[in-house]
């Protein structure tokens, strides 16, 4: 009976250190989405979305180039990325066993805790030098720093499909390659998914490599190959400026945007890969 009691004891405090941890880690997150949108929301206004960047310290226009940009940047480092990712994940899952896959583990993860300022510093010794300031030097930048993110969740997802699920479809017939991409990436594309996200929302926020590569600016998109705007250019920009009382506004005004540009890419993608029935 003591014992029993001390078990039960034990359970309600390790609950009660699980509520607490978790308790602990909102309270940062809610102080940022609280700050962001208390600062942002009243900056936001038709002209701020779809007027051009004025100059530091100039009354008027808006961040519509920042938003254009950050959501060309973004899809294109997303479709180099991406399928890269999936696929390697995929390789690293199915051949977990072979040499080359360990290797390929390996150096996944130290490309994961790259920081972003030297994929930045690789963007412009290898890119940039060669095109110039782009919107395609930045893509690849930022597609660099997906591929590791989307090749580890997928790796892990494909892992937790039941063994049982490939041993069906190979017992009606179905090749081992069609049973990879159609039965076990269907099982496991909520954890790839969520592993998309994951590379999608930190590349939207990161400065540095675009600072490297795709230098910014203050007007609309001119082409692939030309300098563009970015929100996190935007919001750098904005917040270093010394005429605060008319720049800093609108760098919480793009911050608030920008968290709900990644919010609106995370809806979209949880209702494309929702359970369907009936």
């Amino acid at each position: 009976m003591r014992s029993y009691s001390f078990r039960k004891l034990d359970n309600r405090i390790m609950i009660s250190l699980a509520y607490a941890a978790l308790i602990i880690a909102l309270i940062p997150l809610a102080s940022i989405l609280i700050e962001t949108v208390g600062r942002g929301f009243s900056a936001i206004s038709f002209s701020l979305l779809f007027e051009e960047i004025p100059p530091l310290g100039q009354p008027g226009g808006g961040i519509g180039p920042a938003i254009q940009g950050t959501l060309i940047v973004v899809a294109l480092a997303s479709i180099m990325g991406i399928p890269i990712g999936v696929f390697s994940g995929i390789y690293l899952a199915e051949f977990r066993q072979s040499r080359l896959a360990s290797v390929a583990r390996f150096l996944n993860d130290v490309l994961t805790n790259v920081p972003s300022i030297v994929l930045g510093i690789f963007g412009w010794t290898l890119i940039v030098v060669v095109i110039g300031w782009s919107v395609i030097a930045g893509a690849i930048a930022l597609a660099i720093m997906m591929i590791p993110i989307v090749t580890r969740t997928t790796e892990e997802a494909i892992k937790l499909v039941p063994i049982t699920i490939r041993e069906a479809a190979i017992a009606l017939g179905v090749p081992q390659w069609k049973t990879t991409l159609t039965v076990v990436l269907g099982s496991a594309k909520k954890g790839i998914a969520t592993g998309i996200l994951l590379a999608v929302a930190r590349i939207s926020g990161e400065t540095a490599p675009l600072l490297l590569t795709i230098l910014g600016s203050r007007f609309w998109f001119s082409g692939f190959t030309q300098p563009t705007a970015a929100l996190p250019l935007a919001i750098f920009n904005f917040s270093q400026s010394p005429f605060r009382t008319v720049d800093l506004p609108r760098a919480w005004g793009a911050s608030l945007i920008l968290i709900f540009i990644v919010l609106v890419i995370n809806i979209i993608v949880r209702y494309a890969t929702r359970e369907k029935y009936g």
